[in-house]
């Protein structure tokens, strides 16, 4: 292919992603919105498809509203201390550096360093992901105003729709390697698995190194190319300096309470507090026993509290941060309703049965996948969601003979891709941009299509039996 025409051919695609964001710029509600019309949706499969009544519908989704609080909770800490960390005087520095190497004439450039920005950390945790990306936006759009901010946008977006839950945060696998999770004791019956599986054995073996890698590079590829070439919404100097996060204060301690607040060996206790026994987990329990959200948080309010430096930009920076997680806080009982429904009713043993009726040994990945995929949309909180399908998709995956490994991670990149056009975890980004969800699908959605073409023939190609 001819230098010029490979021009038109990402020109054609430039100009396509643009069209389709217009579109879902008009038609797209904001994403809590989203919520309310997934929330209806599942009630009318609840009554339609598991043969629920309305009220019984109604009931399921109270009684899950506030069943995820826990888990709410430790998604709501991993957004603040990461933003706590993003904020803080080196790592603001970092990123103002970062953001200046594209060159400013190449606004492709910015969106290939954002996008792999957002895959690399999002293969190392899904919650540093959503804020670093969101907080890095601003930096990359005041360093090279030639880019798209949709693109910008959507390419920190890549992260949480590629790689993370194949990453060393990934829910799905972190539970089964997880002494005491529920699928190995459960409060009652028999256990759905026979022993723990390690990350070793999931997230380490080669054909998910080397799906991630594939994904990585697609991914970048397409949101590369969709960049428009001419007409780039940009945003004003006032605009990009109201987003960027405000760095810590260092003020002279004048009283007796300044001076306790500026002590930084409250810092040090605070950390030596949270870091040691989950240093001393490690090394009794070992890293795959230890590794959980909750160890993710540590970790984060550790690096929080040292990056900081002082108590009172600790407490100043964890304010700030509080804004990016308030969308999640909004939407997540509501979220946590549809969870109920699909927990509490037949819904999710029917939508279960719906697909492995039509699965054989060969074709039962993918079809965890697509399942995984569309249940994502309606209940966007992975660990909750394989908690609930586990128990009839790893059973029905061992009387056709496919490991739980082949299960799980088919269960995992399927939660992943739709998140490009699911809006609950662009929250963050929203929030810092002051975007609407449908600013970036048209962008957003085409990635999507471009990773699950890949991903259903890598589910077509997946070993029964990793």
């Amino acid at each position: 292919m001819s230098q010029s025409s490979l021009g038109s051919v990402v020109g054609l695609v430039g100009d396509l992603g643009d069209r389709l964001c217009r579109f879902t710029q008009r038609w797209i509600p904001d994403s809590w919105v989203v919520c309310m019309i997934l929330t209806i949706v599942a009630l009318a499969l609840a009554m339609v498809g598991a043969g629920a009544s309305l009220n019984e519908s109604v009931l399921a989704w109270g009684g899950g509203m506030w069943e995820l609080l826990e888990l709410a909770m430790q998604f709501s800490i991993a957004m603040i201390a990461a933003h706590a960390c993003v904020s803080s005087r080196p790592v603001f520095r970092f990123l103002d550096w970062l953001a200046d190497k594209p060159n400013k004439d190449s606004p492709i450039q910015a969106i290939a360093l954002i996008g792999a920005y957002s895959m690399v950390t999002g293969y190392f945790n899904w919650a540093l992901s959503v804020v670093a990306s969101a907080l890095f936006v601003p930096f990359i759009a005041r360093r090279n105003p030639k880019a798209d901010i949709r693109v910008i946008v959507a390419a920190a977006y890549l992260g949480l729709g590629t790689v993370w839950h194949g990453g060393l945060s990934g829910s799905a696998p972190l539970i089964l390697a997880t002494p005491g999770n529920p699928l190995l004791e459960p409060s009652s019956g028999p256990p759905i698995i026979d022993r723990l599986i390690p990350v070793t054995e999931s997230l380490f073996i080669p054909f998910n190194l080397v799906y991630l890698s594939v994904i990585f590079c697609l991914a970048l590829a397409t949101v590369v190319i969709l960049h428009p070439r001419q007409n780039a919404q940009t945003l004003t100097s006032d605009e990009i300096d109201r987003m960027l996060p405000s760095l810590p204060e260092d003020k002279p301690a004048t009283t007796p309470a300044a001076r306790m607040e500026a002590f930084r060996g409250w810092v040090f206790l605070a950390a030596i507090l949270i870091g040691y026994p989950l240093g001393y987990s490690m090394v009794t329990r070992g890293f795959g026993a230890t590794w959980t959200i909750n160890a993710y948080n540590a970790v984060f309010l550790v690096s929080a509290l040292l990056l900081q430096g002082r108590p009172s930009n600790l407490v100043r920076a964890f304010s700030n941060g509080a804004r990016t997680a308030s969308g999640v806080i909004l939407q997540f009982p509501f979220y946590a309703g549809i969870f109920g429904v699909i927990n509490n009713t037949e819904l999710g043993s029917w939508l279960g049965g719906l697909f492995v009726t039509f699965a054989t040994t060969e074709t039962y990945p993918l079809v965890v996948y697509v399942y995984s995929g569309f249940m994502n949309i309606f209940v966007p909180s992975a660990g909750s969601k394989w908690l609930i399908e586990a128990p009839y998709l790893l059973p029905a995956a061992k009387e056709l003979g496919v490991s739980a490994t082949t299960t799980v991670l088919a269960y995992a990149y399927g939660d992943s891709t739709t998140n490009l056009i699911q809006p609950f975890w662009a929250i963050p980004i929203l929030t810092v941009t002051r975007l609407k969800f449908g600013d970036v699908l048209g962008y957003t959605g085409i990635v999507a299509i471009v990773c699950g073409i890949t991903s259903v023939i890598a589910m077509l190609l997946i070993p029964a039996n990793l």
